[in-house]
């Protein structure tokens, strides 16, 4: 059997639910808390440092929605 290259499956590394994540509990990336912390900003809403990683995930995607950000 031959080695594919797993880039060329688009569902292979789709993306996974923060919910179901193993580490999603733990705190954000410095990266999630940067980014999100400049959401927040162009939100108007307050920066929560206290998100985990899930949390922040989601609250990122919510406020790409608000600032039209997202994809």
């Amino acid at each position: 059997m031959e080695n594919e290259d797993p880039k060329s499956h688009p569902t292979s590394n789709a993306e996974k639910d923060p919910e179901t994540w193993t580490t999603g509990d733990e705190e954000m990336t410095g990266a999630q808390a940067s980014y999100l912390k400049t959401l927040s900003e162009e939100a108007g809403v307050e920066f929560d440092a206290t998100l985990s990683k899930a949390d922040a995930s989601l609250r990122i995607d919510e406020l790409q929605e608000k600032t039209g950000r997202g994809s």
